[in-house]
């Protein structure tokens, strides 16, 4: 039956926005079409409330807003790029944790939906939407056999594994990289590859247990309720169900009426109380996500930090830390210093002395690696006592874009080395360096980790770089940063906050200007190397984003 037309004196209504559903009950996507036996389903739509038939499109509230999101487009995907800003303080400790909001709600109250809301109109990149789905446990035999005939409940907190919940939401409140399980909810188990979330300033967690544990609940920066109708929830549960799963109208209200609406009297809406917020009406209630909206970019606001002028004024007039390595200036080295630092080289010559002296700070870096006792046998029989490497495997990331520039030295003398990559770029409004974009190997934390960037002047982007790999859980013992040429202040910043990272260069200048450049120092590497223009206001990649 298809739903009456709208008035002539008003714009005709776009259709209700999709449920957020929970469970192995998630909603249809609206854009799928109808199986055959859909046209019960359709004809509950007009059953639905009207969202947004009242009022003119909705605008966004962040100032934020832009009219095309800054893209970084690649051959092969597209990237969104607003950056990161520090989210730790110039001793490279976390000053404040992300923080964390919680949506719940009974199943197909509007959830997801409003959580996707907020996510737009904040309008920042570095939002992770973490949901209950993922954290149903894993049936035993008889359970499955249960839930393949709807008789399991999966609306009773014992289907939820809080531990694993509440130990993932730590470790994003704390900047961690966490990885969380993909929910089969065809088989009822967890899938064997899990995903991994990393760098939330905002957690959205969204659920209809999201406050139905003590532990959880203590984690949770806000708590929102989204309390949708019972009888609109119920079509709602009628319209995915036959649409999605074929079932006939009584089997979906049995099974409503067994163990989702006791559920909802018993374990959800008591919750209610405790929420900060409550929004009736879920999606359709644009202005409570208003406030909500506006409420997180004061919160955010004040969660900013001023990462490099406090390098600029600590840690300097030491001496230079132990764990700091210069190779030795031989005439050699000095003399292919000479050459690359001369403004008046070719960018040939340019290219082939930096890949000389890439491959000789390379393998002065591995002289560093761990190495244990072994004995071989030569093709004479004879045995030698030799040495070899202790630890798992070698790994590379580059800070991009000069870091990448050091990754064939690297292969060269490292057999079968992963490589990862890490893009950090300054916010010229700000001053301060932000993560754009990561990819790192898996189990990154089992291996010594070569950081690589050609300069290092303040040291703000090295030390977001170290961060991030610490976030991955790789010991900062295990981890190498490797520059061609650093300024001292670069030295003592990463020194200061990260005392196990070994850091290993070709030379040490001893200033920084007042724009942060390496006095005397080597000019844009990147524009050098590249071919590629400086910038108009003459700053450049690699200072323009201090390292």
């Amino acid at each position: 039956m298809a739903a009456p037309p709208a008035s002539a004196d008003a714009p005709r209504s776009p259709p209700p926005p999709p449920a957020a559903g929970d469970g192995p009950d998630r909603p249809a996507d609206r854009s799928e079409p109808a199986r055959e036996d859909g046209s019960n389903a359709e004809s509950l739509d007009r059953l639905l409330p009207p969202v947004g038939a009242r009022r003119s499109p909705r605008k966004r509230t962040t100032s934020q807003c832009k009219s095309e999101p800054p893209l970084l487009r690649t051959s092969k995907r597209t990237i969104y790029t607003a950056g990161r800003p520090p989210w730790y303080n110039e001793h490279g400790t976390q000053s404040k944790e992300a923080f964390a909001i919680g949506l719940g709600g009974g199943s197909a109250s509007g959830k997801t939906t409003v959580a996707r809301m907020i996510i737009e109109a904040l309008d920042v990149p570095w939002v992770v939407l973490l949901s209950m789905d993922s954290f149903y446990k894993v049936l035993t035999t008889q359970q499955q056999e249960q839930a393949a005939h709807n008789n399991f409940n999966f609306d009773h907190p014992d289907a939820f594994d809080f531990d694993l919940i509440v130990s993932t939401l730590k470790k994003l409140k704390q900047g961690k990289s966490v990885k969380v399980p993909v929910y089969d909810f065809t088989t009822h188990s967890r899938k064997k590859d899990w995903k991994t979330l990393y760098g939330a300033n905002v957690i959205i967690f969204e659920g209809i247990m999201a406050f139905a544990d003590k532990t959880l609940l203590e984690l949770l920066d806000m708590k929102i309720f989204v309390d949708t109708d019972s009888d609109i929830r119920l079509v709602r549960r009628l319209r995915r169900d036959i649409s999605e799963r074929g079932r006939d109208i009584e089997g979906v209200i049995k099974q409503y009426n067994k163990f989702v609406k006791p559920a909802f009297d018993q374990y959800i809406q008591p919750t209610m109380r405790v929420a900060d917020i409550v929004v009736p009406w879920g999606s359709g209630n644009t202005v409570a996500i208003d406030l909500i909206v506006q409420h997180m970019h004061s919160q955010l606001e004040e969660r900013e930090l001023s990462v490099r002028a406090a390098l600029a004024s600590a840690h300097q007039c030491h001496p230079l830390p132990r764990t700091l390595s210069v190779l030795k200036s031989t005439p050699q080295v000095r003399g292919m210093h000479t050459i690359i630092r001369d403004k008046e080289t070719s960018r040939d010559e340019f290219i082939f002395y930096s890949k000389r002296l890439m491959r000789l700070l390379i393998e002065h870096a591995l002289s560093f690696l761990p190495f244990q006792d072994c004995v071989v046998q030569t093709p004479q029989g004879q045995d030698y006592a030799g040495k070899c490497y202790a630890g798992k495997q070698i790994t590379g990331v580059s800070i991009l874009r000069a870091g990448e520039t050091m990754e064939p030295a690297l292969r060269a003398v490292c057999k079968d080395v992963r490589i990862g990559t890490i893009l950090i770029q300054t916010n010229q409004h700000t001053g301060e360096p932000e993560l754009h974009y990561l990819r790192l190997p898996k189990d990154i934390s089992d291996d010594h980790v070569i950081l690589m960037d050609c300069t290092v002047s303040t040291g703000a982007a090295a030390m977001m770089a170290v961060r991030v790999l610490l976030d991955h859980d790789v010991p900062e013992d295990k981890i190498f940063l490797l520059s061609l040429l650093m300024a001292e202040m670069g030295v003592h910043s990463v020194a200061y906050a990260f005392p196990r990272v070994r850091i290993i260069t070709t030379a040490v200048d001893k200033r920084v200007n007042d724009l942060f450049r390496i006095i005397p120092g080597i000019g844009n590497f990147g524009d050098r190397y590249f071919g590629t223009d400086a910038a108009p206001d003459g700053s450049d990649e690699e200072e323009a984003a201090p390292s």
